[in-house]
């Protein structure tokens, strides 16, 4: 008994700690962004590579400083060698709303539910390139012509720029984006 007592005040520690440390992990994430930023607008940006570690990440998307669309209610990320993996809770009526489809393969995209977004993602020569791998709803993949209906019909009209494969200029002079395991590495030039 004493021994899960004491276990229980270290998990209560340590979690009390990882949740003060959201603040300034969020803050040190804006900072990150405001100095690329400010060094983008430079005539002769510095290269050296800025690093944003995955606690970072994570505690920005939560943090005030980041509006979620209507209808994600969190998102967490993990990044390993060139992959990134979302979690995140979806309201899909509230995504859909305002359009209807009758077909009924989107009827998947109903109610809330857990997803799992897995995609391979880099930036090279000014260059953003995002792959979508695989989306799964409460751990049942997609089949990718159903994902291809869902982005066409419901995200493009107000996200133009979001496909399953998507290719975009990368902003403030970033040359590359590289993911690593549990962190990002920007290099501008």
């Amino acid at each position: 008994m004493k021994f899960l007592l004491t276990l229980l005040v270290v998990l209560s520690a340590f979690a009390a700690l990882r949740a003060a440390s959201r603040p300034r992990d969020a803050q040190s994430m804006q900072h990150k962004l405001d100095y690329i930023e400010s060094n983008g607008r430079s005539a002769h940006p510095k290269p050296s590579p800025t690093l944003f570690t995955q606690n970072e990440v994570n505690a920005y998307l939560a943090s005030d400083y980041v509006k979620l669309p209507a209808g994600v209610k969190f998102v967490e990320l993990e990044g390993n060698d060139g992959v990134v993996t979302g979690k995140t809770e979806i309201d899909f009526d509230r995504i859909r709303e305002g359009v209807h489809s009758s077909n009924p393969l989107l009827s998947v995209f109903t109610g809330t539910h857990h997803v799992i977004v897995v995609v391979h993602a880099h930036g090279e020569a000014r260059q953003g390139h995002v792959h979508v791998d695989s989306v799964s709803i409460d751990g049942i993949e997609v089949p990718r012509f159903i994902l291809e209906l869902f982005v066409e019909k419901y995200l493009q009209p107000k996200y133009p720029y979001v496909g399953l494969d998507s290719q975009f200029e990368l902003p403030d002079r970033i040359d590359s984006a590289t993911v690593g395991s549990h962190q990002l590495t920007v290099i501008q030039k």
